[in-house]
């Protein structure tokens, strides 16, 4: 059974190491590539908004068009 990611079932620590491992930052072996990333889950990290929370406003932030017609674009160029 997968353990629960929830802040309420996790301590700051795990939160932690739930960030890292998720971004592939483990062993130190991070070059630097994913330090806004991890800026990011600030929040989760420290008990103030659920990964879903954050997730949601990251994708919400790159969503542009009318959704509302069915219409919805990607603001990334690639």
């Amino acid at each position: 059974m997968t353990k629960s990611l929830l802040i309420k079932d996790t301590t700051e620590k795990e939160r932690e190491q739930i960030v890292q491992e998720s971004l592939g930052i483990t062993q130190g072996l991070c070059d630097g590539c994913a330090s806004g990333l991890v800026d990011m889950y600030d929040d989760y990290i420290l008990g103030k908004k659920e990964l879903s929370e954050i997730n949601a406003s990251f994708r919400s932030g790159y969503v542009t068009g009318d959704q509302d017609k069915g219409k919805a674009e990607s603001s990334c160029m690639m």
